[in-house]
């Protein structure tokens, strides 16, 4: 059997397992900063399988923001290339000039040698991986660089092949000698030389629909990190990602919502669960609602019970009463999704970046 190692978040105390999934991360690929809507129960569960010099892993984790800083380049770089394939959920990264995301059966290309921000999406990932020095790959550095950041599909050529081996690999260890290790390392090797290779041979200019796509990725996160802000408005996301209102009222309309209901959704789902959680038993209830981006209380209310059915006392008292430490299972956590307001009604001004 190959040699190979197990993490799960869940055998640790819950406290410790964001900080410890953080570490995993940094060993795992190189040092980053890691942020994540779920730092205080984070759940991750991954399993590496060393093949000589190259690593391969899988992993399954909740909602995570990846950032690698020129100052961590500079304090450590182990100089290798990363290639994940995307098997579950939904991810897009930001190299600064330019931006990518990734559909399944999608990989995603790195370099510990270039900082970076990868937002995954709110549902948990799953991605095979594998890891390799990038003295390795036969394609000259500045022409591998080139494939860094560019979106290489899993579903054929030689993205393909790759994928297959990786996923192979991956599902059964069992039959392998520990001596088989180096020479599936070489076999990796080879096969993201190919991907590599052709990549730099191909116009894979993204479109424009993949674009948007992205950017919508990067906005939603956007969104949720600042709910506890009332002033977080279309006009103030706008301004933060260089859009115009009318092209980010397009954006979301082309995913069915608008921009005033994904906030106040987001809002309402976060305010939910801290009312159903016993633990927050001592916050106030118009304290949970300021937390949450609804700064006056009847507004909190009124907001709550048009969702809901019913005022955020009436959550309180029902997760109190039964002391579960999850939301009530009676209650819908979902709330319906608000109608637009007065002031998010798309513009037809031209979009400009």
């Amino acid at each position: 059997m190959l040699h190979e190692s197990v993490f799960r978040t869940t055998d640790l105390p819950v406290g410790a397992r964001f900080e410890a999934w953080a570490e995993r991360m940094g060993r795992t690929h190189a040092p980053m900063q890691l942020a994540s809507d779920h730092i205080a129960d984070y759940h991750g569960h991954q399993r590496v399988i060393e093949l000589g010099d190259v690593v391969m892993w899988s992993a399954t984790f909740d909602h995570l923001v990846f950032r690698r800083t020129p100052k961590l380049i500079r304090q450590s770089d182990p100089e290798s290339y990363h290639l994940s394939l995307l098997l579950k959920g939904e991810g897009a990264a930001d190299w600064g000039r330019h931006r990518a995301a990734y559909r399944i059966n999608d990989f995603h290309t790195n370099s510990s040698s270039r900082s970076y921000e990868i937002v995954t999406g709110p549902d948990p990932v799953t991605l095979v991986a594998v890891e390799l020095p990038r003295s390795l790959v036969a394609v000259p550095g500045h022409r591998a660089d080139q494939v860094i950041g560019r979106r290489v599909s899993g579903r054929e050529g030689v993205g393909a092949l790759l994928a297959q081996f990786l996923l192979q690999l991956v599902a059964d260890t069992a039959s392998y000698q520990p001596s088989d290790g180096p020479r599936l390392g070489t076999v990796a090797t080879d096969l993201v030389t190919a991907v590599f290779g052709h990549a730099v041979d191909a116009d894979l200019r993204l479109p424009p629909e993949t674009r948007d796509r992205t950017l919508t990725l990067h906005i939603k996160t956007f969104v949720r990190r600042h709910l506890a802000d009332p002033d977080l408005t279309p006009a103030a996301i706008a301004a933060a990602h260089h859009v115009s209102r009318s092209y980010l009222y397009r954006l979301f309309q082309a995913e069915g919502l608008t921009v005033a209901s994904y906030i106040r959704e987001q809002r309402l789902t976060n305010a939910h669960r801290d009312l159903a959680d016993p633990r927050l038993r001592d916050l106030p209830i118009h304290a949970v609602g300021a937390r949450w981006g609804f700064p006056r209380a009847a507004e909190f209310t009124r907001a709550f019970r048009t969702a809901y059915g019913h005022p955020p006392s009436a959550l309180r008292e029902q997760a109190l009463a039964r002391n579960v430490s999850s939301p009530a299972a009676s209650v819908d956590a979902s709330p319906s999704r608000c109608g637009p307001s007065a002031n998010d009604t798309p513009s037809s001004a031209p979009a400009s970046w």
